[in-house]
């Protein structure tokens, strides 16, 4: 093959940058959508063995109705490929499913006015996810670009423990937790977590599709919630004892 020919092949930061820019991301706001999601989720979770099959063929919980969350549907060609949820976390809105299964670890980085992003639920179309190798990291992005938008301190991947590599590689993810059950999974999960503004400049770096505009921050998660989430948050802290990240999981 030549030279020429050499660098006309895209390296994976150019895949994942282009691939990207051709999903249609969606806040999940209407029952049509959500119910879409619960369903994919119910499809991924129960090919892994992680939930028992229900007959509504949904998995949802009452988490996915706390007014701190934002729930997306990634879509390629129309067809929904993707799902992920991200609760982001305040001393006044501690709700979120890391700070219901960590409080001893979590709460007081709240009541020290920390700000916690907390993505979970990353799942995906099985056909999908053969096709397209840069699916995961195009859907994790979107807990990324909420620490960017909501000035996170602390960014969470909550996972079952053979999966903590790759939010380590990406995230530069620290763990933070021994394993603990989780409501609705068989399996338990640990917690990973990092101290966002000393790793965002590196991972952009790295991974350059995580970058974003403020236009696209603020479609995706701009409205009455954010802003009073924002009204809330301070400048970054000085370096947390949760380590390094903005990712997803459980």
């Amino acid at each position: 093959m030549s030279t020429v020919a050499l660098r006309s092949v895209p390296g994976f930061a150019d895949r994942l940058i282009s691939f990207t820019q051709a999903l249609d991301i969606r806040r999940a706001d209407t029952d049509e959508d959500r119910e879409a999601i619960f369903r994919l989720r119910h499809e991924a979770y129960l090919r892994e063995g992680a939930i028992a099959p229900n007959f509504g063929r949904r998995f949802a919980d009452r988490l996915d109705e706390t007014d701190n969350v934002w729930i997306f549907g990634l879509r390629l060609d129309g067809a929904l490929v993707s799902s992920i949820r991200v609760h982001v976390a305040t001393e006044h809105y501690p709700q979120s499913p890391a700070v219901e299964v960590f409080p001893d670890i979590l709460m007081p980085e709240l009541k020290a006015g920390k700000i916690i992003v907390d993505p979970t639920r990353f799942v995906a179309d099985e056909e999908a996810s053969r096709l397209y190798p840069e699916l995961s990291y195009a859907t994790v992005r979107l807990g990324f670009v909420a620490s960017e938008y909501f000035n996170a301190d602390i960014g969470l991947a909550t996972v079952r423990s053979e999966h903590q590599a790759y939010y380590r590689r990406v995230f530069m993810l620290q763990r933070m937790s021994e394993p603990r059950n989780y409501p609705g999974l068989k399996q338990p999960i640990v917690m990973l977590g990092v101290h966002y503004p000393s790793v965002r400049d590196q991972i952009i770096r790295r991974f350059p599709h995580m970058r974003s505009t403020p236009a696209e921050r603020e479609l995706l998660f701009g409205g009455p919630m954010a802003r009073q989430l924002s009204s809330q948050t301070a400048e970054p802290a000085e370096a947390s004892p949760a380590g390094g990240k903005a990712a997803v999981g459980a």
